[in-house]
């Protein structure tokens, strides 16, 4: 079975590429994004990350105290999807735990 595999010569130089197409710079508003809206997604607010051996793991009880790798009142990590995408502060509403966003992360700004 012959493979059908073009090289970018093939495509011919009166070709658009995705790249050099134009971009419609209209102003966007919430309503352009409607078809998203109930599309669900995976938040994860990351106190702290900590390493143990399974040993260790199986010899936490209730009351035990887990040492985590950030300091009180350092940014926490908040991703969507398993994606950075902000930086914030626990805060109390309620008797509940919550968090606010202090930092919006963007694309390859991921440095800790």
């Amino acid at each position: 079975m012959a493979e059908d595999n073009l090289t970018l010569e093939e495509f011919g130089s009166d070709q658009t590429l995705a790249s050099e197409m134009p971009v419609d710079m209209d102003e966007k508003t919430a309503t352009d994004l409607a078809p998203v809206f109930d599309v669900p997604v995976n938040i994860s607010a990351v106190l702290g990350r900590a390493n143990m051996s399974v040993a260790q793991l199986l010899q936490l009880g209730n009351g035990s105290v887990l040492e985590l790798d950030r300091k009180v009142g350092e940014a926490i990590d908040i991703y969507v999807n398993n994606r950075l995408v902000a930086r914030g502060e626990v805060v109390v509403v309620d008797d509940r735990l919550g968090v606010t966003m202090t930092e919006i992360i963007k694309d390859g700004d991921t440095a800790a």
